[in-house]
């Protein structure tokens, strides 16, 4: 089973695919979807521009979202939750499952100890992958978290 990780966000947006047999799994891809847009409307376009092409190389089977749990900035806060709309809509148009989890929750599937810092989430994320550098921002390593974390969900419900 391929499942695509996301970590969102409206001027970078992570991602991670994976692929699942039996207890194996392994990276397929992973990256970071930048968004040059400057205004508001004209990102969110470009992100759902950007989303279709990675669902239409990759053909996921299920995907995960990175809820929004809070941030300091309002105005970031606002621009991530429209980027995660959009990002919503696009999944299910794709008629795609989605899992959607909490930060903790990623971090309990992925190195059981739901306050890990990113440096122990990003550490146990290579060591699952086989992944000793990742040429990527750490939104990559949290959208490979994420789709862990979904394979996780999907063993144990």
């Amino acid at each position: 089973m391929k499942i695509l990780g996301i970590d969102p966000g409206s001027t970078l947006m992570g991602y991670g695919v994976i692929e699942t047999s039996g207890s194996s799994v392994r990276a397929l891809s992973y990256g970071v979807l930048k968004i040059k847009a400057k205004a508001l409307p004209d990102k969110l376009l470009e992100l759902s521009t950007g989303l279709k092409k990675l669902l239409t190389k990759h053909t996921p089977d299920s995907t995960g979202l990175e809820k929004l749990f809070f941030a300091k900035n309002k105005k970031t806060a606002i621009e991530v939750a429209q980027a995660r709309g959009v990002i919503l809509l696009g999944l299910l148009q794709a008629n795609l499952p989605v899992t959607e989890l909490t930060p903790a929750e990623i971090k309990v599937a992925v190195t059981s100890y739901g306050a890990a810092d990113k440096l122990m989430v990003k550490k146990m994320v290579g060591k699952i992958l086989n992944i000793e550098t990742l040429a990527a921002d750490d939104n990559a390593w949290d959208a490979l978290a994420v789709a862990l974390a979904v394979s996780s969900h999907q063993k144990w419900g």
